[in-house]
């Protein structure tokens, strides 16, 4: 069994990177804070901060529904196609986030292990 000993001094680079990320998650989180007064922005950047929440999804979720493993999806069977119309349609339909979910993972999970899609 090894042992994990940190000696001549090589604590100190990993406390360094640390403390480090410690003060800029710190300054990044609390930047919007520190002004004494609300900081002026233009009428048309905030109208753009309106759509980065739904920018933000899409751009985590379209590469898990088009791409596998770094390339486009080659074929259109593919389990994450059927459910991601299901969810979208009843989405759509009653506006509820559980149910979205709950019928994306009711199609998925079907084609994906009973078929192996």
């Amino acid at each position: 069994m090894t042992s994990f000993v940190l000696t001549d001094g090589a604590w100190v680079q990993p406390l360094l990177a640390i403390l480090g990320l410690a003060v800029i998650t710190l300054v990044t989180r609390a930047f919007f804070m520190l002004p004494q007064r609300e900081l002026p922005l233009p009428d048309w950047f905030r109208r753009g901060l309106k759509y980065a929440p739904l920018a933000a999804l899409t751009a985590v979720i379209a590469p898990e529904i088009f791409m596998t493993q770094g390339a486009l999806l080659a074929t259109w069977q593919d389990a994450r196609w059927p459910a991601v119309l299901g969810a979208t349609a009843y989405y759509f339909w009653r506006r509820g986030m559980l149910g979205t979910i709950a019928v994306g993972m009711a199609v998925y999970l079907p084609l994906h292990i009973g078929l192996g899609w």
